[in-house]
């Protein structure tokens, strides 16, 4: 899960002075999705041998512990207010991060990812008041109407499945606002280490009596630790990368595909397929939230 469409994070003050390099920023941009993306189809082999909370909050705390000693954080002279943001993030994070991973357990990754960008999708089009706005929102919910209702999938969906990645989506809404305010309170990745390791706290209680004593087993830890460093290291690293060598809103229109990388990775590592009809749903999606960011962003431009 990225900090994607028009709510991704404005860059940072350094990344200003860097000059623009389009072509290699497109590629971080699809190294990040597509890390992101694998890092979750990696994950539902581990579960049988882990619970979900547990190899999530496994993940999470390999995540806090490389990103704290990367980055070292300052706590000391901190504002509450930025302190407070940076708790928020993590609670958000962790919530978001385990009811993502509850959902893929139950149903399709393609379909979890597709429902969960109606989130920043949503982020995007707050307050729009222009007809093709409205058109984007149409397209977007005919998408995964046509996904859950219809015949996208193979098999039935789980209804908690649904539930869950609709929870995930309205956690990345709040991660994206909550991402902004963050990124302009802390430099680098020390907001991101804080929240990390607030996550990590968060979901421990559920994660230890999910697990148990399977979350000591060596390969399993290794397994967790190769995780986290697929999702969130590398990936918020190519992130950072990429927006300074992209506008935003050609960041925002690139992430627009991560729907159908889950839906492709879904299919590659989990034989999870999708009818020609569930094809058609994602790329409504992706068709929305492209729309949807370009329009707004060419309407920010004109004002």
């Amino acid at each position: 899960m990225s900090t994607v469409d028009v709510g991704v994070p404005a860059p940072r003050p350094e990344a200003t002075a860097v000059p623009r390099e389009p072509g290699s920023g497109a590629l971080l941009a699809l190294c990040s999705m597509s890390l992101v993306q694998l890092g979750a189809a990696l994950s539902p082999p581990l579960f049988d041998r882990a619970g979900v909370a547990g190899v999530t909050w496994v993940r999470l705390l390999a995540g806090a512990v490389i990103l704290w000693v990367w980055a070292r954080p300052r706590i000391r002279g901190r504002t509450r207010a930025d302190l407070y943001g940076a708790v928020a993030l993590g609670v958000t994070s962790g919530l978001m991060t385990l009811a993502f991973m509850e959902a893929i357990d139950r149903i399709p990754l393609g379909v979890v990812v597709t429902i969960e960008f109606l989130g920043p999708l949503a982020i995007g089009l707050a307050g729009a008041r222009r007809w093709r706005d409205a058109l984007w929102v149409a397209l977007a919910g005919g998408g995964v109407a046509l996904l859950t209702l219809g015949d996208g999938t193979e098999g039935p969906l789980d209804a908690a499945g649904l539930l869950l990645a609709a929870a995930a989506g309205t956690g990345w809404a709040c991660y994206i606002l909550l991402t902004r305010r963050v990124g302009r309170a802390w430099t680098g990745v020390e907001g991101l280490a804080v929240a990390m390791a607030v996550a990590a706290v968060v979901t421990a209680p559920v994660g230890v009596v999910d697990g148990g004593g399977r979350l000591l087993h060596l390969d399993v830890l290794l397994a967790c630790i190769g995780l986290a460093i697929l999702l969130p290291v590398l990936p918020y690293s190519f992130e950072m990368a990429a927006l300074r060598r992209l506008p935003a809103s050609t960041f925002g229109i690139l992430m627009s595909l991560e729907p159908g990388i889950g839906a492709l990775l879904g299919f590659i590592v989990l034989g999870q397929g999708l009818t020609p009809v569930g094809v058609l749903a994602v790329g409504m999606v992706i068709a929305a939230s492209a729309g949807a960011t370009a329009s707004v962003s060419n309407a920010d431009d004109r004002s």
